[in-house]
């Protein structure tokens, strides 16, 4: 068995030109951060929160704000329909994360159209602590 030397993951998702009814629906919000966990092997730790983000500035119109707390750390989603815009983390203490599946996941539910995909590697001393 191979030693994990960096504490986890950190994905990061930005989605464009997503269908502006998904990212508007809180229910789908709800769903995808209620399935997604048991569907890459985590454990949630609380059903997801989610709230309904009212427009706050020129740049930040209101959408969907959620995100759930998982054994291995979270997930969030916050939408934002009228730019047609989702911004994701997908953080976890595991040794992989499934960048293909987590994006596909993502891309399916919002039907978005391009993916800017960003992975970080957290805690790369945390085996030397």
């Amino acid at each position: 068995m191979e030693k994990q030397t960096n504490f986890g993951a950190h994905l990061t998702i930005d989605g464009y030109k997503g269908d502006k009814e998904k990212l508007n629906n809180f229910e789908l919000v709800y769903r995808v951060l209620d399935e997604l966990p048991e569907n890459l092997g985590m454990h949630k730790l609380i059903p997801p929160y989610v709230v309904i983000a009212p427009p706050v500035t020129e740049k930040d119109q209101g959408g969907v704000s959620g995100f759930v707390m998982i054994a291995e750390s979270h997930i969030s989603v916050h939408t934002f329909p009228q730019k047609q815009f989702v911004s994701i983390d997908v953080y976890t203490c595991q040794k992989d994360l499934d960048n293909q599946k987590i994006s596909d996941y993502f891309k399916e539910k919002f039907d978005l159209q391009e993916l800017e995909i960003n992975k970080i590697i957290r805690g790369t001393k945390f085996s030397e602590q």
